[in-house]
């Protein structure tokens, strides 16, 4: 009897000790590849890098980090990069909004943001409308009412059609029945240089890229595009304030993992991300770059993104950006 209770003493131990087993949260044992659509110094290399850093010296992370550069087709060949590593818990990649928009409009963009797996929402960017110093447009209102009186005889600095500053003049012209020209770029630079040399009236940019020009007297802030007024331009309007309630499609930076991501790999990168979303790092970085807090887990994401989606769809159909999907 004696024995019988030892055995079975043991059979306890044993299969807690299994069961503890099974139940081991999953931790990276190798470096976790970041994968990134732009290339070094573009907008999602230089975020994956702070924060590897910010992992780093918040000790959040074991392994370190290794940023993978796959730039091309406006985030199609970094969606294409994420989804050949199916269920590779040790990859994960960087998105923005673009990635939405142009696989809408992009036959050629195979892999949707609906093939890989939501991991988390890091942040909406804001944005400012801004002219040359020198300018003789004070307010937004000054500038639409130019473009009303002399149609498509201004222009605009940007990036891509499928862009958030593509977007904002469309919705801006639909409201109010002013025209100007959108001059499109490929980089960043060329299109301040644009503005700052007088090949261009305006420019939609990020407030982290126009705080330098601003402080040394070179560019002039129209209107913020943002849900919460910048600390760093008090007194500048809102579009809303300015008059111009239209609507915005949010910048957003978020983590996707690759197709069929395990649970616990899953739940342990959600976990890791609102984790160095409540250090002081990530709090720092906020506040530097002027970015408004998107923390979201997957599930969260993916709803974010499907809401973006269909607005990004209606915005395509009004200025007649043709959808493929």
């Amino acid at each position: 009897m004696k024995f019988a209770k030892t055995m079975c003493a043991v059979a306890i131990v044993a299969l807690v000790g299994v069961s503890g087993m099974v139940q081991a949260e999953w931790k990276p044992t190798k470096p976790v590849e970041v994968i990134v659509h732009t290339g070094p110094g573009g907008g999602n290399d230089v975020l994956a890098r702070a924060i590897a850093q910010m992992l780093e010296k918040e000790k959040l992370l074991p392994v370190r980090m290794n940023i993978i550069n796959k730039p091309g087709g406006n985030g199609a060949v970094a969606a294409a990069a994420i989804s050949e590593k199916k269920g590779d818990p040790h990859a994960i990649g960087l998105i923005t909004t673009a990635w939405i928009a142009n696989a809408l409009t992009t036959a050629e963009a195979k892999v949707t943001l609906h093939d890989l797996t939501p991991v988390s929402g890091l942040l909406i960017e804001p944005a400012l409308i801004v002219v040359r110093a020198d300018s003789p447009f004070k307010t937004l209102k000054d500038f639409v009412e130019a473009a009303k009186a002399k149609p498509g005889t201004l222009k605009q600095s940007g990036g891509s059609i499928t862009g958030r500053d593509n977007i904002v003049r469309q919705a801006l012209q639909q409201k109010t029945g002013s025209r100007w020209a959108f001059v499109s770029f490929p980089g960043g630079g060329e299109r301040i240089a644009a503005l700052l040399g007088g090949h261009v009236d305006m420019m939609v940019i990020e407030p982290q890229e126009a705080g330098e020009q601003v402080r040394s007297g070179k560019m002039r802030v129209l209107a913020q595009i943002a849900d919460k007024p910048l600390a760093a331009y008090p007194g500048v309007p809102s579009m809303k304030q300015a008059g111009y309630e239209v609507p915005l499609i949010p910048q957003m930076r978020g983590v996707m993992g690759p197709p069929e991501m395990p649970k616990d790999v899953l739940a342990y990168y959600e976990d890791l991300f609102a984790k160095l979303r409540q250090s002081a790092s990530w709090k720092k970085y906020i506040e530097d770059n002027q970015f408004e807090d998107g923390h979201t887990n997957g599930a969260d994401l993916d709803k974010l993104i499907k809401q973006i989606e269909k607005e990004l769809r209606t915005q395509f159909q009004v200025i007649g950006i043709k959808t493929v999907r």
